[in-house]
């Protein structure tokens, strides 16, 4: 694959649906371009789709939920989420567990919206990558000197969570509590929030780590693993074991990008 792509850590911050986005950075000799915010959303849902941090039959979160994570205005997610149901992506059931439901993770202009979301940015997300490479083994590392008992019960719990998981999103919350867990028990705050900062970025500020069947697999054995080595105290084995768990979502963004590169305009 090409080095190229865009980055998850940068939330659209304009609260007007009908601002045109990045004016501060406008090249006044470029053609006239209006994209609103909602559109920026647009691109960043599909891409999560794409990446399955939302998988087909999944509710998304509501409306509200997603502008508090988005930092946009519910103008903006509404509109989004018109886009995306009228263009196949979504569709929407009534009642009193209704809401937007993904219909599919692949459609004609996914490739265009990881584009501008991820291959437009890509030393961004290099960068990311490289941040967590260096950072998550430190943290494995240092959890299995300083683990306290009420961390190994945290760790153990989350573990169970995520084994016993029965869908996606109580896989997601498990998986985000496991690796809290293990930052914890650090008793750095700086770390969790290195940590924390770093899953924002590569879940595009949506909460979940890019996710396959396959990918899910691999984890209940390296979560499994982690959680072993970091009560036992192992530190080497637990940072090993990190470094190749973490490259689980860096993966799959490269494999999305390959995608998007070959669907493009021309192909």
């Amino acid at each position: 694959m090409t080095a190229r792509g865009a980055t998850a850590q940068k939330p659209v911050t304009a609260d007007d649906a009908g601002a045109p986005a990045d004016k501060a950075t406008q090249d006044w000799g470029a053609p006239i371009v209006t994209r609103h915010v909602a559109d920026d959303v647009v691109d960043r849902l599909v891409t999560a789709i794409a990446l399955g941090l939302y998988v087909p039959g999944q509710q998304l979160p509501t409306e509200r939920d997603l502008a508090a994570m988005l930092a946009v205005s519910r103008t903006s997610i509404r509109e989004a989420l018109r886009q995306l149901t009228e263009t196949g992506y979504l569709e929407v059931r009534r009642g009193r567990k209704g809401g937007y439901f993904v219909l599919a993770n692949w459609g004609p202009t996914s490739a265009e919206h990881v584009r501008r979301q991820i291959i437009d940015n890509w030393s961004d997300y290099e960068h990311i990558f490289d941040a967590r490479t260096l950072v998550e083994p430190m943290i494995a590392r240092a959890a299995s000197v300083r683990r306290s008992d009420a961390d190994i019960a945290a760790m153990s719990d989350a573990l169970r969570a995520y084994l016993d998981a029965s869908d996606h999103d109580a896989s997601r919350r498990a998986d985000a509590a496991l690796h809290l867990a293990v930052a914890r028990a650090t008793h750095n705050p700086i770390l969790v929030e290195m940590h924390v900062d770093l899953r924002a970025r590569i879940t595009l500020n949506l909460g979940a780590e890019p996710y396959t069947d396959e990918a899910r697999r691999t984890a209940i054995v390296q979560h499994t693993q982690l959680v072993a080595a970091v009560t036992d105290g192992r530190g080497d084995e637990a940072a090993a074991i990190a470094t190749k768990h973490f490259a689980i979502s860096e993966n799959l963004i490269r494999q999305l990008v390959d995608r998007a590169e070959h669907e493009g305009p021309g192909r």
